[in-house]
């Protein structure tokens, strides 16, 4: 039976209602930063998934209730792929904390006070500056896709409402990040720039006569300034992501391959996923794009960018030449920001190559028959030797 304890720790209610995966998390060595996140969908669906995966420390309903779901010193899967100041996997650094509620709404009175005593008491215990408690949105990051040739800032919009000064300020926290600093050091381009002025202006809002962009709204029809990235953002391509086309036709994200082909007027309706932070999507060449190129952008040829031939070879950009890049057949799969750390042998485990990272949805083996499993689908004691592990960095 699932734990659920009550207690008060500064002046609020938490019980710990702990995923069965707390206690496979490791410690964090270190706690740099809080995360906040946004649901995007209602209470009990939400509690449900969040729980079963592990994939935040503390869960505030709407009646401004809160739920340990993984402790607090241990490792949450909330912020997937992520960076901010140089620093990557923010998941090994930071708390999560995922707040019952929409991107572009202001949470409850309730929340509010509940998150006030929540962050000043986690503040406290882990000496975090008011600017660093951050947005999902300033910290996820995306690889190059059909629209943007290099890694982008703009992946989520999840948390974007606690960038408001005024929202920050009800919640007790008295400064904000003025500025990107991935974006400002060019390890990241601006993806979204609604985005970005609504978390960094001096007022956390979009400008009152902003140029024409895509608006900060939920809107899910497909328009000469609103492409299916724009919508879906990195689930435009997935099973669970329908479109339906003006003609009627519905068809699948993964069955798409010509995306800027898409006509106006198309619908894009996005479903249920099982994961937050499911498995690194792998990329194939002829479903997600005609070329290295239009899947990896400027990132095709590197080092990090790695590519599982259909006969069996696995080589990074950097190992091939223009005319091999030029010349990949098609179903070879590709992983950007990617490390490839060796085989699995009688003497080194899975710890032994990536550390806590082995189990990680986002980390890669590649089996001897050349099938690809994530990180929570292997038992570390059951991996055949000669197994290749790759992981995220």
């Amino acid at each position: 039976m699932a734990l659920l304890i009550a207690d008060v720790a500064a002046g609020i209610n938490i019980r710990s209602y702990y995923s069965p995966r707390n206690g496979q998390r490791p410690h964090r060595k270190t706690t740099r930063y809080i995360v906040l996140h946004t649901t995007e969908g209602p209470s009990s669906g939400s509690l449900i998934k969040l729980r079963a995966n592990g994939e935040t420390n503390y869960f505030v309903d709407r009646d401004g209730k809160v739920l340990r779901i993984i402790e607090r010193s241990r490792v949450a899967y909330h912020a997937g792929r992520s960076m901010w100041d140089g620093r990557t996997n923010l998941d090994d650094i930071s708390v999560g904390i995922e707040v019952v509620g929409y991107h572009n709404k202001e949470p409850t009175w309730s929340q509010i006070r509940a998150l006030k005593e929540l962050l000043a008491e986690l503040q406290r215990i882990y000496k975090i500056p008011d600017e660093r408690v951050l947005t999902h949105s300033m910290v996820a990051y995306g690889a190059p896709n059909q629209w943007h040739r290099r890694s982008h800032r703009g992946r989520k919009r999840c948390a974007m409402v606690f960038a408001s000064h005024t929202l920050r300020s009800k919640i007790g926290l008295e400064s904000k990040p003025l500025s990107d600093p991935d974006v400002r050091a060019r390890r990241l381009v601006i993806a979204d720039p609604d985005l970005a002025l609504a978390l960094y202006s001096n007022a956390g809002k979009p400008r009152s006569n902003p140029r024409k962009q895509v608006p900060l709204t939920d809107a899910s029809i497909i328009s000469a300034r609103r492409s299916a990235w724009d919508i879906a953002r990195e689930r435009y391509n997935d099973a669970s992501t329908k479109y339906v086309f003006p003609d009627g036709t519905t068809r699948a994200g993964n069955r798409i391959t010509k995306w800027k082909s898409i006509p106006p007027g198309t619908r894009v309706v996005i479903g249920d996923v099982a994961r937050e932070n499911a498995s690194e999507h792998v990329h194939e060449l002829g479903r997600d794009g005609a070329s290295a190129r239009d899947i990896a952008g400027e990132e095709h040829d590197a080092s990090r960018t790695i590519y599982f031939l259909p006969d069996g070879r696995v080589r990074t950009g950097s190992d091939m030449s223009k005319q091999d890049l030029g010349s990949l057949p098609g179903q070879t799969k590709i992983l950007m920001g990617y490390v490839h750390g060796g085989y699995i042998t009688a003497q080194r485990s899975a710890f032994d190559v990536c550390g806590v990272k082995w189990n990680h949805p986002s980390t890669y083996y590649r089996y001897a028959d050349g099938s690809l499993k994530s990180g929570d689908d292997v038992n570390e004691n059951h991996i055949p030797r000669g197994t290749q592990v790759f992981f995220r960095n």
